[in-house]
């Protein structure tokens, strides 16, 4: 599928904006219970099996690389087994079993101090196969799946097994260990403002947002070693360091503490496997200062974290940033659009704003000021794609380009600057406009976007509805953030069966949206489910846990759908029989 990206309108705002492209799905994996962990306890630890399909590259380390579009796959025959040795002994609390096809009807869940003599915690003789969220409870260093009936004549195969521990690394620890490092000054090697990464100075570590970040500076070259460090304002205990890297991160690296930062630097932390992306490290050490000294690059450019988080007791901490709280039960209708007003009205003025001027990703239209944008008097909001009797007529000249002519004219709404959302359900129900060069789209952005200027795709984007008219039967729903954009964006399709065309009737388009992931589906039907803790281990930082505001327009032409052609008819109307959000 083409990427794609969409942007800002140059002609009032010059952020800019978002992107789409369909990526293999990143499924969800929730905690069992308030104490268990949200992250990957086996992703990348050593893993054996009872065989291998022969001749395939279906190796028994793909169930546990964290990519959901490797796998595991066995011979034929029953028993068989996958098994992952943790490195020491964790309370195991759940796990998340992304079944093959080939999948097992009869498994268990086993754990073992030694490898050896298996207790079991799970057990089921009904598998269904496809993704499974187990819960349990057990400890021990070894943890293996365990079939013994096969849904096929194959054998069995995962594209993933996750483990959940009692470890929380999402949630604030509950020993008394609290964040130290928030806003606190820092120092480096070097730090980077340019063009290629602005504002890239070492405060951007310690500020609580992944959406910023710290790098070594490249006019001095990317050089090892490299470090950053922090003042925690007075002596702490250090128990856990969080390291969220970009992809230049550190392969051989030391945690360090000192009393004055300027010398005595003690490690408490050392490995030269650094693996990237999201490291949650266990450690214990006493110091004012604490830094990341590293000396074998990943990649082959310098050093760079989105964050470094120090937690522990003592230190001078600031107040903790308050972390959203989770929808308790997001079914409480807190804002809706129902459009039931007389033909002709334009949207509600204390809902909605329009977006004037020409869009970017070279879409062709120009948004007019609410002059394509009505009810029909049937319940639904009408956003119309025209293409203009007198190319330019409908247009003013645009300040930024100077150009004041258009072929198409079209509409663009946002709830920016009247409401914005921090997690619950957000859905629309939406006949979409068709024929080839449409681009109806229903999503969201972060508010910093356009509250602070925050660029994309660091504010992030919810793309819960996006159809092209030359893929008639088919939606995407996706998202976009830092490390992962554009084509890199972690999504998914829907195709209609039959080959039913979506601008034919109305379609439910949902997110469901807290602090551990998001799940979209169209009709009820769940098209993904990404979880955060996979996201940020594999991925990139997680940047959805802040307000985000509502987007509905209707493009003409852009990078991803192509232009129309002579096939296409206008005009083209996007109907939204009505938008609500539930927390």
């Amino acid at each position: 599928m083409q990427a794609r990206h969409r942007g800002r309108l140059v002609a009032v705002l010059t952020a800019v904006v978002t992107a789409c492209a369909v990526a293999v799905p990143i499924l969800t994996a929730h905690a069992a219970a308030a104490v268990c962990g949200t992250a990957n306890a086996a992703q990348g630890k050593p893993v054996t099996a009872s065989s291998v399909e022969a001749g395939s590259p279906f190796v028994a380390t793909s169930a546990v690389d964290g990519d959901a579009g490797t796998r595991w796959s066995s011979v034929p025959g029953d028993p068989q087994w996958l098994r992952v040795d943790l490195g020491s002994t964790q309370s195991v609390c759940g796990a998340t079993l992304n079944w093959e096809a080939a999948y097992a009807t009869a498994y268990q869940i086993q754990v073992s101090a030694d490898g050896n003599a298996w207790t079991q915690v799970y057990s089921t003789t009904t598998s269904t196969g496809g993704v499974q969220n187990v819960t349990f409870t057990g400890s021990g260093r070894y943890i293996r799946v365990y079939t013994t009936a096969r849904a096929t004549q194959w054998g069995v195969s995962l594209w993933e097994f996750a483990v959940r521990t009692g470890s929380d690394t999402e949630n604030p620890p509950t020993n008394g260990d609290v964040l130290l490092s928030y806003k606190k000054p820092g120092t480096a090697s070097t730090q980077q403002n340019d063009p290629n990464c602005t504002g890239c100075t070492t405060d951007k570590a310690f500020d609580f947002d992944p959406a910023t970040r710290w790098a070594t500076a490249t006019d001095v070259g990317w050089v090892d070693p490299g470090w950053i460090q922090v003042d925690l304002g007075a002596t702490a205990q250090i128990h856990k360091v969080v390291l969220q890297w970009d992809p230049a991160y550190g392969k051989s690296f030391e945690i360090q503490v000192s009393p004055n930062g300027t010398g005595n630097w003690t490690p408490i932390y050392s490995t030269t496997t650094g693996t990237g992306f999201k490291q949650t490290l266990t450690v214990n050490g006493s110091g004012r200062y604490v830094r990341m000294y590293g000396t074998g690059r990943g990649s082959p450019y310098g050093y760079s974290l989105w964050e470094f988080q120090v937690w522990g007791t003592g230190g001078a901490p600031n107040p903790q940033p308050v972390i959203p709280p989770d929808p308790r039960n997001p079914k409480q209708l807190v804002w809706s659009d129902e459009f039931n007003t007389p033909n002709g009205t334009k949207p509600d003025a204390n809902k909605w704003r329009p977006e004037v001027g020409t869009g970017q990703n070279a879409e062709l239209q120009y948004y007019t000021n609410n002059n394509n944008t009505f009810t029909d008097g049937n319940g639904n909001l009408v956003l119309e794609a025209r293409r203009e009797v007198t190319p330019g007529s409908a247009c003013p000249v645009d300040p930024v380009s100077g150009s004041g002519t258009c072929q198409y004219t079209s509409s663009r709404l946002i709830t920016h600057g009247k409401a914005t959302w921090t997690y619950g359900r957000v859905e629309a129900n939406i006949k979409v406009s068709g024929t080839k060069g449409l681009w109806p789209a229903f999503w969201m952005l972060g508010s910093n976007i356009l509250d602070n200027g925050t660029p994309w795709p660091n504010s992030g984007e919810i793309d819960i509805m996006e159809h092209l008219g030359r893929e008639p039967n088919t939606a995407y729903q996706t998202i976009h953030g830092p490390a992962y954009s554009g084509g890199g964006g972690i999504g998914a399709p829907l195709a209609l069966p039959g080959g039913a065309d979506y601008m034919n009737a109305f379609h439910k388009f949902t997110l469901d949206w807290d602090s551990k992931g998001i799940k979209m589906s169209i009709d009820d039907q769940q098209v993904i489910a990404i979880d955060k803790a996979t996201v940020e281990a594999t991925r990139g930082p997680w940047v959805f846990d802040h307000p985000f505001f509502i987007i509905l327009n209707n493009a003409v032409g852009g990078d991803w759908p192509g232009p129309p052609d002579a096939s296409t008819v206008f005009p083209q109307r996007m109907l939204v029989d009505y938008v609500r959000v539930y927390q």
